[in-house]
C-alpha cells in the first residue's frame, strides 16, 4: 500500500514538471520502499527551489517596475547610458604628455539628480518661494503706493551703461582670438626654423605675451570699467570675461609652449606642434580652462534644453533680484544710519545668513550649471563635470575641490602642479598657500572692481578662516557631524560677506568724500559713517 501511494506521487511530479529526469514504470517496479523514497524526496526539493525560483523572479519583476516609475525621464539620445571605466578611457580625451586632465563624455550631476522625482521637488520648492517674493513685493507695493508697482529700476541701475560692456567684451574677444595665436604660430615658427637663437626669439615672443596680458587684458578693461563707473552687474560682466580670457590664454600657451620645445628638441617634424585656428577659437567659447586640441562631442544640438537653461538664468536673475529687494535694501539701508558697534554687526550678520544661502544657490545653479550647460549644448561639448557634490562635502578640502571643476583644474595644473615643478616637489604646503593667496587676491581684485571700493572681507577669510579649515577639517573628517559643520561655516561666511560688503556699499553713498588720500581709500567707510536720518538722501534707491 505505501510502495503504491509512492508510485502514484511520483507519476504526478513527474507529469506536471517535464524538465525533471524521472524513471520509466518497469524501472520504478524495481525499486524498494528505500529508493522510492530518495528519489521522491529529490523530486520534492526539485519542485521547492523551482517555486522558490518563481517567487525570487516575480519579487524582481516588480522592483524593477517600481525603479522605472520612479526615474519616468528618459536617457537623451545625445548622451550615452552608462559605461564602465573601460569604455570611458576609450572615448576620453587624454593630454598629449600623457598627464593633466582627461575629458570624457559624461553629464552635469543635476540634469541627473532632477530625473529623480524626490531631488526635483526641491527645486519645485525654490520656484515656490520666487512666487512668493514676488506675491510679496506687489502686495507691499499696491499698499504703500495704491497701485501695482512693476518697474525694475534695481536691475536697470546694475546693468546700466550695457552698449559700453558689449563694446568692451568684443574688443577682449578679437583681441584674445588673434594676438596670443599669432604670438604662439610666430614663435613656434622661430624655434623649429633654420634661423638661429631661439632662446632670444623666446624671450621677445614671451615678453610680447605678457606684455599683452598686463596691457590689453588686464590694464583696459579695467580702466574702462573704472573710468566709466560701470555699475555692479556690468562692471562682473567686463572683469569676469577678462579674468576667464587671461586663464584661457595662459592655459594655451602653457600646454603648447612644451610640445614645440620636444617637438624641436628631438627634430621631429611629424607632431603637429602649431594647433589650427579653429582648435584656439572651440577653446575660447568651450567651458573649460584647461586647452586641448580636440575635446568628446556630443553630435546633436538640443535647442530645447539650451533655451531652457538661458530661461532659467533669467529666472536666477530675477530671484536675485526679488532677495535684495525684500532681504538686504530695507535692512541695510536703515542699518548703515546707525553707529557701526558690535550689536549692529551680530544681527547684520545673523540676519543676511538667509540672503546669502540663497545667493549662494542661485549663483551655483545660475552660472556652474545653467550658463555653462547651455554653452557646453551649443558647442556640442560632451564633459559637462563643471562640479561635483560639493553639498555632501565632510571637509572644506573637499569642497574646495568639488564647488568649481572649473576653476579648480586651472589652480591645480597650472599653480599648484608648476609651483612644485619649479621647487623640485618640494614645499606642498607652500604651493597651496600660493593656490589660496592667487584664488584670494582675485577674488577680491574681482570685488574691488565691481563695487567700487576696497575692503578685503573677502580675502581675509579665504586667507584665514579658509586656510585654517582647510587644514582642520581636511578629508580624514567623516560622518554627518562633520557635515553639518561645513554647512554652518558656509552659511555664517555668506552672512558675513552679504552684511559687510552692503554695509560698506550705504557706506560709500552716504558719507562720500570728495578728495580721499590713499589712506581714506584703504579705511572702510561703514566704521566711520554715521547720518541722522533727516540727512538721508532718499532720491538714492540703493
Amino acid at each position: 500500500m505505501t510502495v503504491h501511494l509512492l508510485k502514484k506521487n511520483y507519476h504526478g511530479l513527474c507529469s506536471h514538471h517535464p524538465n525533471l529526469t524521472c524513471l520509466s514504470c518497469r524501472s520504478l517496479g524495481q525499486l524498494d520502499e528505500a529508493q522510492m523514497m530518495s528519489h521522491l524526496k529529490q523530486s520534492f526539493s526539485y519542485q521547492q527551489k523551482t517555486n522558490f525560483d518563481s517567487h525570487v523572479s516575480e519579487l524582481v519583476d516588480s522592483l524593477i517596475e517600481e525603479s522605472v516609475s520612479l526615474e519616468p525621464t528618459p536617457l537623451p539620445a545625445n548622451f550615452s547610458p552608462s559605461m564602465s571605466d573601460k569604455e570611458r578611457s576609450k572615448l576620453s580625451i587624454r593630454p598629449p604628455n600623457g598627464e593633466g586632465k582627461q575629458f570624457v563624455n559624461r553629464r552635469s550631476l543635476l540634469d541627473e539628480l532632477f530625473e529623480v522625482n524626490h531631488i526635483r521637488t526641491i527645486y519645485h520648492m525654490f520656484i515656490a518661494l520666487l512666487i512668493l517674493f514676488i506675491l510679496s513685493t506687489l502686495v507691499v507695493d499696491f499698499i504703500d503706493e495704491g497701485r501695482l508697482v512693476l518697474d525694475f529700476d534695481l536691475l536697470v541701475y546694475v546693468f546700466g551703461q550695457f552698449p559700453l560692456v558689449v563694446c568692451t567684451w568684443i574688443y577682449m574677444c578679437v583681441s584674445a582670438s588673434l594676438v596670443p595665436f599669432m604670438l604662439f604660430q610666430t614663435w613656434a615658427q622661430s624655434q623649429c626654423g633654420s634661423g638661429g637663437h631661439p632662446r632670444l626669439w623666446s624671450l621677445l615672443y614671451g615678453s610680447a605675451f605678457l606684455l599683452y596680458q598686463a596691457v590689453g587684458l588686464g590694464f583696459l578693461p579695467t580702466y574702462v570699467a573704472v573710468s566709466n563707473s560701470l555699475p555692479p552687474a556690468s562692471s562682473f560682466i567686463v572683469i569676469l570675461e577678462q579674468v576667464r580670457l587671461m586663464m584661457k590664454t595662459h592655459s594655451f600657451v602653457r600646454e603648447n609652449v612644451p610640445r614645440v620645445l620636444s617637438a624641436a628638441k628631438e627634430k621631429n617634424d611629424s607632431v603637429p606642434l602649431r594647433p589650427h585656428i579653429n582648435q584656439y577659437l572651440y577653446f575660447l567659447f568651450a567651458p573649460t580652462l584647461i586647452y586641448r586640441d580636440h575635446y568628446p562631442r556630443n553630435p546633436l544640438i538640443r535647442w530645447g534644453y539650451v533655451a531652457t537653461k538661458l530661461l532659467q538664468v533669467l529666472g536666477c536673475l530675477f530671484y536675485a533680484y526679488y532677495v535684495f529687494v525684500r532681504l538686504c535694501i530695507p535692512q541695510f539701508r536703515s542699518i548703515s544710519l546707525q553707529l557701526f558697534d558690535l550689536r549692529s554687526l551680530v544681527l547684520g550678520v545673523f540676519n543676511s545668513i538667509l540672503p546669502g544661502a540663497l545667493v549662494l544657490f542661485l549663483a551655483f545653479f545660475a552660472l556652474l550649471h545653467c550658463w555653462l550647460n547651455a554653452f557646453a549644448e551649443m558647442l556640442r561639448f560632451a564633459d559637462r563635470m563643471f562640479y561635483k557634490d560639493w553639498w555632501n562635502s565632510t571637509s572644506f578640502a573637499n569642497y574646495y575641490r568639488t564647488w568649481n571643476v572649473v576653476v579648480h583644474d586651472w589652480l591645480y595644473y597650472y599653480v599648484y602642479r608648476d609651483f612644485l615643478l619649479m621647487s623640485g616637489m618640494r614645499f606642498r604646503a607652500a604651493a597651496m598657500f600660493f593656490v589660496f593667496t592667487v584664488s584670494a587676491v582675485v577674488h577680491e581684485y574681482i570685488l574691488a572692481i565691481c563695487f567700487g571700493f576696497f575692503y578685503p572681507v573677502l580675502f581675509c577669510l579665504f586667507m584665514c578662516f579658509g586656510m585654517m579649515f582647510n587644514f582642520i577639517l581636511h578629508d580624514r573628517r567623516r560622518g554627518p557631524i562633520w557635515n553639518v559643520i561645513m554647512w554652518t561655516s558656509l552659511f555664517l561666511g555668506q552672512g558675513v560677506i552679504i552684511c559687510l560688503y552692503c554695509q560698506e556699499w550705504y557706506a560709500q553713498r552716504y558719507c562720500p568724500i570728495t578728495e580721499p588720500s590713499f589712506l581714506e581709500l584703504l579705511k572702510p567707510r561703514s566704521w566711520s559713517c554715521h547720518r541722522q536720518k533727516d540727512g538721508m538722501a532718499e532720491s538714492q534707491g540703493m
